[in-house]
């Protein structure tokens, strides 16, 4: 089972959460991580972020990635979106 945490947070507060889980075994790791922020924008009705650098390596690195401003075409009402994974 992979399980995904996907937070809004705006001043230091988380504002909105939701956890995506995924049991298709026949995915690839990066197939899960993709649909399962596929899964997570739809429920927070947003656009699809761009994975910039920084997120990829944090997100290698700890399983965790923030997407700020920056990430998105489209202007935010929150400061960032963070996906963190929580089980693999």
């Amino acid at each position: 089972m992979f399980r995904m945490w996907g937070k809004l947070w705006k001043d230091n507060r988380l504002v909105q959460d939701t956890v995506i889980c995924i049991s298709d075994p026949s995915l690839s790791r990066t197939q899960k991580v993709f649909q399962s922020l596929d899964d997570i924008c739809v429920q927070f009705d947003l656009g699809h972020p761009i994975w910039m650098d920084s997120a990829i390596r944090d997100f290698q690195r700890h399983a965790k990635a923030r997407f700020y401003q920056d990430c998105f075409v489209e202007s935010i009402d929150f400061d960032y979106l963070e996906i963190q994974v929580i089980e693999e």
